[in-house]
């Protein structure tokens, strides 16, 4: 029997990867679209993915935020790039509200949590049947940084770092950007990182910017406080995002396919 053909996609970064929205609000998952691997509380099994997505993965000595997801970008996102690709996702969580750069560098906590959780992932796809045909992360952080006043240069080379650390030992073949948005309260809080990340997606191929969207949403009225947003900001980024992401696996997999020598 031909093995199942999935996307494997790490969902990283801070709260608003992690998801501050409300469950209630997030679109139905399509069938077929996804699954979620719990690395933490189900790891020998492929869940339905549903909001809040990844709830209760938390692990005390790494990404642990109890009762914190409440709604995330993610099962939008989903929807968007299964619709594209036509192949279903595997997303794993791993989002820790408040975090800044510099926790998620080589050698800290919440990076050994993300690689175990993905090895992990990949270990049981591959012990059960499914090829694995893409991997990827999503990566949405930053506004700590922001509050921080941490220097943009200083952010964006601690990003790249991360970023290309991250990818080389994990297998990662693209990590999709999401822009953060804007402080609701001071609009010109963030534009330092927003700047950064624009430049790193533009120096660098292995980073694709996905959306752009949240920084819109303060003057839409989309925005639940100063740093998160309401489940219809949520679903919209993740729908952009999740659509680019599509586009993008499609043309890499295109290429893939057109290098490999003829038999």
């Amino acid at each position: 029997m031909a093995a199942k053909e999935i996307i494997l996609l790490m969902f990283m970064g801070q709260s608003n990867m992690a998801g501050r929205g409300n469950a209630q609000e997030a679109p139905a998952l399509l069938q077929g679209a996804g699954y979620e691997y719990r690395a933490v509380t189900a790891p020998d099994c492929l869940s339905v993915l549903k909001e809040p997505f990844g709830e209760k993965e938390n692990h005390e000595k790494g990404v642990t935020e109890p009762g914190m997801k409440t709604g995330s970008m993610v099962t939008a996102f989903v929807n968007a790039c299964y619709v594209e690709t036509g192949i279903p996702i595997v997303g794993v969580s791993c989002a820790k509200g408040g975090s800044s750069i510099a926790e998620w560098m080589p050698g800290t906590a919440y990076y050994a949590d993300a690689a175990e959780r993905q090895k992990r992932c990949q270990k049981w796809l591959l012990e059960h049947d499914y090829r694995i045909r893409y991997k990827g992360m999503v990566w949405c952080q930053g506004c700590t940084d922001g509050d921080l006043h941490t220097p943009a240069d200083i952010y964006k080379a601690s990003t790249l770092q991360f970023i290309s650390s991250y990818c080389r030992e994990c297998g990662i073949e693209k990590c999709f950007l999401i822009q953060i948005g804007n402080h609701r309260d001071d609009r010109a809080l963030y534009v330092p990182v927003q700047k950064a990340q624009e430049e790193l997606a533009a120096e660098n191929r292995d980073i694709v910017l996905v959306s752009r969207q949240l920084k819109t949403f303060a003057d839409r009225g989309l925005m639940k406080d100063e740093y998160h947003y309401l489940q219809k900001g949520y679903n919209l980024v993740g729908e952009d995002a999740g659509k680019n992401t599509g586009k993008y696996i499609n043309d890499d997999i295109k290429n893939e396919m057109q290098q490999k020598p003829a038999k």
